[in-house]
């Protein structure tokens, strides 16, 4: 495995946890293991204040994040002859609630003097075998309610 987490490990497999607290309306802080806090809220249009990055950012800049430390991972006899990386990600929603992604592009701008070939292949790599974000994206989420301190 190319990625060093450090995750617990399951009967199903690695697991990681992150705490997220609503701070009113629709603003609510992430905090995970790594100890960095997320600041995230909605859009006036949603009732938030916009002090934070929306989730659907959160979710591009995760896919975008995660390709593109793979990437690093993968290229890095070759990182000295790269000068500049920028990740785009854009995300097509559908047009009715839930206003989830039917598509999300990935753009790589990458500035150097290394062989395209390489490239595509850190790519193909962390999309098919290393990305975990995206790789989640066809995970089975089950949701839990915990209320008053009883599991409901």
């Amino acid at each position: 495995m190319v990625l060093g987490l450090t995750d617990m490990h399951t009967k199903r497999g690695k697991t990681m946890k992150v705490k997220t607290t609503w701070h009113g309306q629709r603003a609510f802080t992430a905090v995970g293991d790594s100890g960095y806090e997320i600041k995230m809220d909605a859009t006036e249009t949603y009732g938030g204040e916009g002090k934070g990055v929306t989730p659907t950012e959160m979710l591009l800049a995760s896919v975008a994040g995660c390709i593109g430390i793979d990437v690093t991972m993968i290229l890095k006899p070759h990182l000295s002859s790269i000068e500049n990386i920028e990740i785009e990600t854009d995300g097509t929603r559908k047009e009715d609630l839930p206003k989830g992604f039917t598509s999300i592009d990935v753009t790589f701008k990458i500035d150097g003097n290394i062989d395209s070939k390489k490239v595509w292949r850190a790519i193909d790599l962390g999309k098919q075998k290393y990305c975990a974000v995206s790789d989640s994206l066809k995970a089975n989420i089950v949701f839990h309610l915990i209320l008053n301190g009883e599991k409901v």
